[in-house]
């Protein structure tokens, strides 16, 4: 069998990413500005908020997936918790929305003070894609609180593609009417060619139309999924699915086999099957072959969305694999 003319209709609905891309554009601008500005495009209540017990699972476990989330321990008899959560609050301020601050009173908060084997505060952990990380106890210089914020926020991107977000589309939304910056643009039309393109088939002419996009506007949305989308047709031409299927049974260890067998089975619509499957090669691997099966997830993530809930499960399942 070999796929031809494959639409990607039964996989993503580029009408609904069109409306997220166009809100998550408006947050890069939104960002570019508060960097050239030096304020938080947001208000601290959404870069810097108090997490209990009961707000746990929603407002850091399910956050981590869009954005690492920095967890502030303290008490109100902690000395040196009075000079380190104003710098931490204010650093979060600063890097406009590559992480949210969460502030956990351990007074009132015992049980997760141990789940997360805290010895002493003050203490900073942080969670990405549901994992706990970490990151020092006790006061620390500015210059290497600041390394350490940085290491996070690059490894949160390059690991598991999670990159934060000043603004989610809702509050984007709510914005209005107050000035967003015009995008790059117009591409609509450029767009529309190349989504009619990539629907008929004809997969060199659509990979060249979003480029082209992407060359003048880097962080266009639309483009940059409609790309991975692309791409990943063109790949799977010419696979016979059977011959496939077979080496990858036959030969667990071969990551490339793997990984072509992971963009047939997203192709097919067995999207949790793909994500599985680069997963477990992830965990098996090391070295190139581990980098080029986590590569690959990332890119299947982009054909996906990152707000399929499909996703946030395999970004879990592969932070767990590399921690």
């Amino acid at each position: 069998m070999q796929p031809r003319n494959m639409s990607m209709s039964g996989v993503v609905d580029l009408g609904a990413v069109k409306a997220a891309g166009e809100a998550k554009q408006k947050a890069e601008q939104a960002r570019a500005e508060a960097a050239r500005t030096g304020e938080a495009p947001v208000s601290g209540a959404r870069l810097v908020f108090d997490v209990d017990e009961a707000g746990f699972q929603q407002d850091i476990l399910q956050r981590s997936n869009e954005v690492p989330v920095v967890i502030d321990f303290w008490a109100e008899w902690c000395e040196p918790c009075k000079q380190l959560s104003p710098l931490l609050e204010r650093l979060a301020g600063e890097y406009a929305g590559k992480f949210v601050l969460a502030k956990i009173d351990v007074d009132a908060n015992q049980m997760l003070f141990q789940q997360f084997g805290v010895q002493g505060i003050p203490a900073v952990f942080a969670v990405v894609a549901g994992q706990p990380i970490p990151l020092f106890q006790g006061s620390a210089p500015e210059a290497q609180i600041r390394e350490v914020l940085d290491q996070l926020v690059q490894a949160a991107e390059q690991q598991f593609g999670i990159v934060g977000a000043p603004l989610a589309p809702e509050a984007a939304e709510a914005q209005e009417p107050a000035e967003v910056p015009e995008p790059v643009g117009p591409y609509d039309a450029l767009l529309e060619a190349a989504n009619q393109a990539l629907d008929s088939g004809d997969l060199g002419g659509a990979i060249q139309a979003y480029r082209n996009v992407l060359s003048d506007d880097p962080a266009n949305p639309e483009a940059k999924l409609g790309l991975a989308q692309a791409e990943l047709l063109a790949r799977v031409q010419g696979l016979d699915v059977q011959t496939v299927r077979k080496e990858a049974a036959e030969n667990p260890a071969d990551v490339p086999a793997q990984i072509r067998a992971a963009d047939l089975e997203l192709v097919g619509g067995h999207v949790e099957d793909a994500f599985g499957r680069l997963v477990d090669a992830v965990k098996r691997t090391a070295g190139d072959d581990r980098e080029a099966a986590r590569v690959r997830l990332l890119e299947l993530f982009e054909v996906i969305g990152a707000d399929d809930p499909r996703v946030t499960a395999a970004r879990t399942a592969l932070a767990r694999v590399l921690f």
